[in-house]
């Protein structure tokens, strides 16, 4: 009868890690997603940048002269051919910190720093968040003053 439960009791407490708290990291896919992502904003790549937000995604960007809260596909697609535009279309040279991913069964949030050149060039801290596969949230900060450490 000991052993039952003792078996049980384990079976229960893996089963119940993910939920409770267990410790997860983030993993490759999301990280390859938010590199491909802020790959694609120096690339100015519109559809690349739109395929992994969610339906009900929303950007916080903060700063210049596109700064606002976006919520949905379209309000952000918009957002972001403007920010393209703003470059005559063309591809801006970037460097990227390193990206730290923070991850759980949730959902996993990355933040990076950038530093895009072009006819404006702007330093950003970013912070995405995915959830299910999905870019649910991001953050755009405008940083003048950041510092980008490889």
């Amino acid at each position: 009868m000991i052993r039952k439960t003792k078996v049980a009791s384990l079976l229960l407490a893996c089963a119940l890690l993910p939920v409770c708290g267990g410790q997860a990291v983030a993993g490759p896919l999301d990280e390859a997603k938010a590199k491909a992502h802020l790959d694609a904003v120096a690339a100015g790549d519109l559809e690349a940048l739109m395929r992994d937000y969610a339906d009900d995604a929303y950007m916080e960007w903060v700063g210049g002269p596109l700064d606002g809260r976006y919520r949905g596909k379209a309000a952000i697609r918009a957002v972001w051919q403007k920010f393209i535009a703003a470059n005559a279309g063309k591809p801006r040279p970037a460097s990227f910190g390193k990206l730290t991913a923070l991850g759980n069964p949730r959902g996993t949030s990355l933040q990076a720093k950038a530093d895009y050149g072009g006819a404006v060039p702007v330093k950003v801290w970013h912070a995405l968040t995915y959830r299910d596969g999905d870019l649910t949230t991001e953050v755009w900060q405008i940083a003048p003053a950041l510092q980008i450490e490889p």
